[in-house]
Formats: structure tokens, sequence, C-alpha cells
């Protein structure tokens, strides 16, 4: 009998799956991007510099992503990502490891996905599809991202918290619906003693995957020091065959010292993504920035970005900032490709850009190359 019943209990023990392989999982990732540009207009005389930057595209990052089945078509679900440079192999943000993403969370159809910690804002996820050319085709329970260092990444920022493009201590959920659309809830909390609002960051956005469009629209608030900043955007994107036009629209607007009054932004863009078949595609893409009464920086070189806070500032301006952009990119396989790019930014009026040193317009070119794993 006692053979009997545990030849039983090893028979039922082997039907079930082994944990760390049907039940879970976790998966090492990254990417290098290495970027080599050249750029005028970096000092009064418009000398340029070439060399390595920031990469252009996409932040060179090793990650760590896991899932865990917990029964009843729920998941636990995380991830770690830290970036760092490529040109000298330094932490992005030095001192914090996993500044990309440091988060965990549940999910399950019903529930859709719920996340804690360090993330992309939700504003930032829901307007990556139309915000430049490079963006993904639908909308998921993925991180998205703009492009990330040259003249136009700026408009990201209308997509902020406090915390830059990213919610420290933040909350997300998002769902995707059968029906195509996706909704989703942020919120960041402030965490100051004794002050419930002050530094937090609210959030709601909702977007349509279609058969061969996508488009979606965010609102979003902040309490930056004890000072409002809100904006709201929509847009989407048209997926022709081999070709993809997206566009948007950004409205922001930010409390400021009373001396200086408030400040009123809007923006838009539109671009284009070309992929003919083969190892080559192309994208164009315009930006065009309006801001009444922005505040500078301290130095009085540049404008803010858009939810800095605006506590401390004295001056501020009104001008308007015209970017048109382009790339050419060669895929030797799915995982590692080579490019060019380059875009041209022009200045007027009061809009002043720290890294253009005072000069009206700035060009870039760069080649790179970029590798998944």
């Amino acid at each position: 009998m006692q053979k009997k019943y545990m030849a039983a209990v090893l028979l039922s023990a082997s039907a079930l799956p082994a944990i760390g392989q049907a039940q879970s999982s976790v998966q090492v990732y990254g990417l290098i991007d290495a970027t080599i540009r050249s750029i005028n207009n970096t000092n009064a005389k418009g000398d340029s510099i070439v060399g390595f930057q920031t990469p252009w595209f996409s932040g060179s990052r090793l990650g760590f992503q896991g899932r865990e089945d917990l029964g009843n078509g729920l998941a636990a679900v995380f991830k770690l990502e830290s970036e760092y440079v490529i040109g000298t192999g330094a932490m992005d943000t030095p001192g914090v490891l996993f500044n990309r993403d440091s988060w965990i969370g549940l999910e399950s159809k019903e529930l859709g996905q719920v996340r804690i910690g360090r993330q992309n804002t939700l504003a930032r996820d829901f307007a990556q599809i139309y915000g430049d050319a490079y963006g993904s085709a639908k909308l998921n329970y993925s991180e998205g991202g703009f492009s990330n260092t040259n003249n136009f990444k700026q408009l990201v920022y209308y997509a902020g918290s406090d915390t830059g493009t990213r919610y420290d201590n933040g909350i997300v959920w998002k769902k995707i619906f059968s029906n195509g659309v996706v909704a989703g809830l942020g919120y960041k909390l402030g965490e100051v003693p004794g002050d419930f609002s002050r530094n937090t960051t609210k959030s709601a956005a909702i977007g349509y995957n279609g058969e061969n469009y996508v488009v979606s629209t965010f609102v979003n608030e902040a309490n930056v020091n004890n000072m409002t900043h809100r904006s709201y955007s929509l847009g989407g994107s048209y997926m022709f065959p081999a070709v993809r036009v997206s566009a948007g629209y950004f409205h922001y607007t930010a409390e400021q010292p009373v001396a200086l009054g408030e400040r009123k932004d809007n923006a838009w863009t539109i671009s284009t993504k070309l992929t003919p078949g083969g190892a080559l595609d192309y994208a164009v893409g315009y930006v065009n920035f309006n801001v009444k009464n922005g505040a500078y920086n301290s130095a009085g070189t540049g404008l803010l970005n858009p939810y800095a806070s605006t506590t401390t500032a004295t001056a501020s301006g009104s001008g308007k900032k015209d970017t048109i952009y382009g790339s050419i990119m060669y895929h030797f396989s799915k995982r590692t490709e080579m490019y060019v790019v380059a875009d041209y930014m022009k200045l007027r009026d009061g809009f002043r850009v720290a890294t253009a040193a005072g000069n009206t317009n700035q060009t870039e070119f760069a080649v790179g190359m970029r590798t998944h794993f």
C-alpha cells in the first residue's frame, strides 16, 4: 500500500509545472547604441564639436525583466533597467544603478497591469506612438519612448512629471480591452512630510488600436514645489503599406512666480517613416514649439523644460522653435543596424536653448551603430 501511495504522489507531482520553468521566467537583455556627432554653434564663436554623444536614438542599457505565473491567470511582473554611457562606460545617472526602471507589479486579463516603482510616466507611454517617427505601432503594456538626444527630444517633457519623463515612487495601471481600447491611470507620490499633494503627478490616458491606425490622448497635472503644471495631448499614426504617418498636438501651462505670470505652450509635430522592404528604412519629421512667457534657467541661457520647477525663476521670454530631422537606417539583421541622422533647429524671438550658446540655429549630423541582445 505504501509503494502504491508513493507512486501516486510522484505521478501527481510530475504532472505539475516545474518552478523556474513553466511558471516563471527571467530575461537578461540590453541595447548598445554608439553615436558620433558633429554639431555647430556650441559657443558664442559658432565653433563645432565632433565626438561621441549620448545616443541620438536610444540610451544604451542593461536590463532584467521577469514574470511568474501565480495561478488563475494572475502573474507577477518586474523590471530593472540601467542606462550607461557608451563612450566611457559610466552610469548615465551617476550613483543611480537602475535609473531607467525599477518596478514590480501584477498582470492579468481582467486586471490589466499594475506597476509600482520607478518607471515611464503614463503620458509618455501613450504619446510615444506619435511623438516622433520611431514610436511603436500599437499601444501595449511595454514602456515606450521618444528618441533620445537631439534637438527635438524636448517634446517628451510635455508628457512628464516633476521627476522628468519618469515617475519616482510611481503607480501605473493600464488595461488593454478586447475591443481595441487601451486605458491607463498614473500617480506619482510626493512623499513630502505633512504635505500630501506637494510634488505629486496624476495622469489619465485612453487610446485605440485600430487595424491600420492608432490614436491616443492624455491629461496630466503635477504639483511642482506647490505650483501647478498641466498638459494635454492628442495624436496618432496611420499605417499605409510601407509608410507610416504620425502627428500630434501638445498644450501646456505652468504656474510661475507672480512677477512672471503663467506660462503657456503649444507644440505640434508631424513625421513619416518609409519601410520599402529590404535592409533600408527612412524617416523625416518636423516639430514646432511655441512658448509664451516661459521661465529661463538661472543662467538665462535656456527656457526651462516643461514640468521643471519654476519657483526660483526671475526672468521669462516668448518665442518659437522649429526643428526638422531625418534618418536613414541600414539593418544588418533584426538585432543590428547602422544609421545616418541629421536635424536642424531654428530659434525665433525669445526662445533660448542652452546648448546653442546664444545662437539662433544649430545643425547636427551623426552616424551610429546599435545592437540589441
